[in-house]
């Protein structure tokens, strides 16, 4: 599997004079007893997949909930689907000596950030707390989690270290390998995405690479140290907010001057090495997340990040703007807007997914509560108890109807595919479509339109 992606390339390890062409790599048959600690979006689609190649592998995670699902073949998080949660044969546990057989451990957990937009490594550290009496000698611990530079070696060794009597890179090894989950798509899964790989020595390199080559069809990277994993995972992410953040602050620029953003898009992509990003807002786990984290290390070395935190910044602040545009909109409509009927429509952070932690859509919501408006929320993939338990009654789709205003904040496949979706607005309403699907729809003109 390894020669798709390294053809030709070499890796040299810094702390070693070993070099090595990957695609002549002999792949080493490995027994591993697998645990995966974390069975979240990024955790259960590997478990799964390593349980389908290995005859031990141990699903763990602290939500009892997950875990009943998970063992009924029912998957929260719409990546998987029943028949292949149960025909993996995986078994899940919120009982921490499921992990007691283990000689491969692989932390999934997430790493979020605080109302300070610091690092929040607490859910890290309560996994090391949860692996570490059951390290052996001999044992592999594999993080995925997305961190900073440092963090396994510097935060996550010493906790295991203490917990285990165990020496790290002596007793047991260090690997890092960054998730690539991609929520919602059923294209670039975890099985067709190249995954980098590392580990604190060849030898744990070389049990890393021959559990993850059972699973990863797309291939494999070697990077030279942990560091230098967790670096790209990181940048992966920053990038992406970063090249979004211009998007965003170009649609401003265009909404003053009164062009459109797509047609300016459309004409500057006509060039070879343009970068088609778009304007949106950026919530969920990993872009609107990851770069708070290497802001975070930036600072600790004496580095004030002012690229990274100037795209958080701008991409923050697209909630505001929605949120005042969609508010001029319905001041120039004639009424009071607070007995206007305002649906927002989608909730989730990203679209065709039913995660709404994070979502930057739910912030619309509130900055629309802000301004006395008592806005119609519907999601077709939220659960009702969910955003019951996060502050918001969901509406029926038929409920969601004859709208003075609607807010597409979130473009799921059942909104744009639905012919009749546009006919919720009334003929004067107004339809602020964040991400611009109508912007070709001929009965979208005839509404009041706006996009970023």
């Amino acid at each position: 599997m390894l020669n798709t992606v390294m053809d030709a390339q070499k890796i040299e390890r810094v702390d070693t004079p070993i070099r090595f062409v990957l695609d002549n790599v002999k792949i080493k048959a490995t027994s591993e007893n697998v645990a995966v600690v974390g069975l979240g979006y990024v955790g259960l689609p590997l478990a799964v997949c390593l349980a389908e190649q290995f005859q031990n592998v141990a699903g763990f995670d602290i939500s009892k909930q997950r875990v009943a699902e998970i063992n009924n073949g029912y998957d929260a998080t719409n990546e998987l689907t029943k028949e292949v949660v149960q025909g993996s044969g995986l078994t899940a546990s919120t009982e921490a000596s499921s992990l007691a057989d283990a000689s491969f451990f692989i932390v999934t957990v997430p790493t979020p950030i605080n109302d300070a937009h610091q690092p929040d490594l607490s859910p890290l550290q309560s996994a090391c707390n949860m692996v570490g009496p059951y390290l052996k000698k001999g044992d592999i611990v594999v993080f995925e989690s997305t961190v900073y530079p440092g963090v396994t070696e510097d935060y996550c060794a010493p906790i295991l270290e203490k917990l285990s009597g165990l020496k790290a890179g002596e007793d047991f090894g260090l690997g890092y390998s960054p998730e690539r989950i991609n929520p919602g798509d059923k294209v670039n899964t975890v099985e067709n995405t190249i995954k980098v790989v590392s580990g604190d020595s060849q030898a744990t390199i070389d049990r890393v690479i021959a559990v993850y080559d059972k699973v990863i069809k797309a291939g494999l990277h070697v990077a030279p140290t942990i560091k230098v994993a967790e670096a790209s995972k990181v940048l992966e992410n920053t990038q992406r907010d970063i090249n979004i953040a211009l998007m965003n602050e170009m649609s401003q620029i265009c909404d003053k001057v009164g062009i459109e953003t797509n047609d300016v898009i459309e004409a500057a992509g006509t060039k070879w090495n343009f970068l088609k990003f778009t304007p949106g807002l950026v919530g969920g786990h990993c872009i609107g997340v990851d770069p708070y984290y290497l802001a975070s290390l930036a600072e600790q070395v004496g580095h004030h990040p002012q690229v990274i935190l100037a795209g958080r910044r701008t991409n923050d602040g697209m909630v505001r703007h929605v949120a005042d545009t969609t508010l001029r909109m319905l001041i120039k409509k004639a009424g009071d807007i607070r007995e206007m009927r305002i649906g927002v429509c989608g909730i989730s952070f990203k679209e065709n997914v039913p995660d709404i932690r994070n979502s930057k859509a739910l912030e619309v919501v509130d900055a629309l509560r802000g301004f006395g408006i008592t806005p119609l929320v519907h999601d077709p993939h939220c659960s009702p108890d969910v955003a019951v338990a996060a502050g918001y009654e969901l509406c029926t789709a038929a409920e969601m109807d004859d709208l003075d205003a609607m807010v597409l904040a979130t473009p799921h496949n059942e909104y744009i595919e639905n012919p009749d979706f546009l006919k919720k607005i009334k003929e004067d309403g107004i339809l602020v479509d964040v991400r611009g699907v109508y912007r070709d729809s001929e009965e979208a003109k005839e509404l009041r339109y706006w996009s970023l």
